[in-house]
């Protein structure tokens, strides 16, 4: 079984920062992709951004230039600086995995959410 918990999200005013933690846990053989993902109320869930094993990184446009994400691969945990925060940037943000319970076995895994809000 494993289990990503999300935890940093909290209530900022805009131009502000807060730093997102999300960590793996369980029967993990090795993790590949790691990713935030954001739903906004009333929108589609979308990707923020995006570290891979090799540590490639990729960003969402409206995010680029302000949003950092970083892992800690020892720790099965990954970050996600968020600067300049913005009242667009609220909604509830998902940390996603790729992990590998065996040498066989690659699934897809989602935390329960972590809600930031950022007022005007």
């Amino acid at each position: 079984q494993v289990q990503l918990v999300e935890s940093g999200g909290g209530s900022v005013q805009a131009g502000g920062s807060l730093r997102l933690s999300c960590t793996a846990s369980g029967s993990i053989f090795s993790i590949n992709a790691m990713a935030w993902y954001r739903q906004a109320a009333g929108k589609q869930r979308e990707l923020v951004a995006s570290s891979t094993s090799g540590g490639s990184m990729n960003y969402v446009d409206s995010v680029k230039g302000r949003f950092t994400i970083s892992r800690d691969n020892a720790k099965n945990t990954v970050y996600l600086q968020m600067n300049s925060l913005t009242p667009e940037d609220t909604a509830v943000y998902f940390c996603n995995a790729e992990i590998r319970t065996s040498v066989i076995r690659l699934m897809n895994y989602w935390g329960k959410g972590t809600l930031v809000t950022v007022s005007s």
